[in-house]
């Protein structure tokens, strides 16, 4: 389903997802006071911004501070032009030769690494009389797209040498931004290339979320930083004394109605496989949130959620639409609210819920966007 300000708000079921826009503005904050006024800041709103909404976040990151937005397709940003968002839009994954008109057509940026991109940059000029903005996308150690150091100069030069293309910047992407020794490898990479050729004009950029807290751009000849997770207040792996850490709130909180009550006799188990056997007479609660909304089943039996004031677990497998609590001794009703993801207990957090699993935050929010309907708050 395509994202739109009037499919957020429309609420036809007992579950949903709530998005501070508040909170997302003071993350933005955070880092637009530690970043040197001079240092453009590129906000990441790929997959959704994460799950969050792209477009109902972009417009409060532009306005609080973001100069630009970084999108993994131009699928995502040609949503984000519908919106009528106009800022610069880079797409930092590869894009596909037979898109690139597209891209030209709606004024996104994408990033280029190979002779048959330059081939295509020609073409869409020929064929449109539209010069294409692209970067140029270098590999230093994250092996995954990009060009190699000892190929690059060449390809810069020559790309700087063609009329037909929009030569916007350079750029590369931290593999292990929290360990030094790997960083700065990469970073000698990074210099190696840079020191041969002229970037006047260019945005430079090399420092991801977790690296812009831990480095100073101007040291490494970057004019911009691109943050990610921590605009939705989720903090990167990091060091112990990183250059600045920024008072993150985070952004999302997962709530459902309660649709069933009912008393389960000792020794009688909760769903399938009755992974949870009763030792008590216990009040169960059922909430319509399920795998096929995004909670991992992995998750069955090991989180809380908060009702009515009083923290209460998750009991059985986590089925595909629905789950079950134990809310025996808690004064509720059907229709009350239940809150499985809030910022106020670490328990209720993704960071716990990662940690769990076994998995990384910034997977989980990406998630949670399959069913749930979106409710924007200030």
């Amino acid at each position: 389903m395509k994202n739109t300000r009037q499919t957020q708000i429309n609420i036809h079921r007992d579950a949903w997802v709530e998005i501070n826009l508040d909170a997302l503005a003071n993350n933005v904050s955070e880092f637009r006071k530690n970043i040197s006024k001079d240092i453009k800041i590129l906000g990441i709103v790929k997959a959704d911004a994460y799950g969050h909404g792209a477009a109902m976040v972009a417009p409060i990151m532009l306005a609080s501070g973001i100069d630009m937005l970084g999108v993994a397709s131009i699928d995502e940003g040609l949503d984000l032009r519908a919106e009528k968002i106009d800022c610069e839009i880079l797409v930092v994954g590869a894009v596909p030769v037979w898109s690139f008109d597209v891209a030209a057509k709606n004024d996104i940026s994408i990033a280029i690494f190979t002779e048959e991109h330059i081939d295509a940059c020609k073409k869409v000029y020929e064929r449109f009389n539209i010069k294409p903005k692209v970067h140029i996308s270098l590999d230093t150690g994250m092996n995954r797209i990009g060009l190699q150091p000892d190929k690059a100069v060449e390809f810069i030069k020559k790309v700087q040498n063609s009329d037909f293309i929009d030569f916007k910047g350079i750029f590369t992407h931290l593999a292990n931004a929290e360990k030094d020794d790997k960083t700065q490898e990469q970073f000698k990479r990074w210099n190696q290339v840079l020191s041969q050729v002229d970037t006047n004009g260019l945005m430079i950029h090399i420092l991801n979320t977790a690296g812009s807290m831990i480095y100073d751009p101007k040291t490494l000849g970057s004019n911009m930083v691109r943050i990610g997770i921590s605009l939705y207040g989720m903090y990167p792996d990091l060091p112990e004394n990183p250059l600045f850490y920024p008072k993150l709130k985070p952004i999302m909180e997962l709530k459902g109605r309660i649709t069933n009550i009912h008393q389960m006799p000792v020794n009688d188990g909760v769903s399938y496989g009755h992974t949870y056997i009763a030792d008590k007479v216990t009040k169960v609660a059922t909430v319509p949130i399920g795998y096929a909304d995004g909670v991992p089943r992995a998750l069955s039996n090991k989180i809380y959620a908060i009702i009515n004031g009083k923290k209460v677990k998750q009991i059985g497998n986590i089925t595909m639409d629905q789950m079950m609590f134990d809310i025996t001794g808690v004064d509720a009703e059907l229709g009350d609210i239940i809150t499985l993801l809030h910022h106020s207990d670490n328990d209720l957090s993704l960071d716990n819920w990662a940690k769990i699993i076994g998995t990384i935050n910034y997977e989980l929010p990406c998630r949670l966007k399959v069913r749930l309907p979106r409710v924007y708050t200030r």
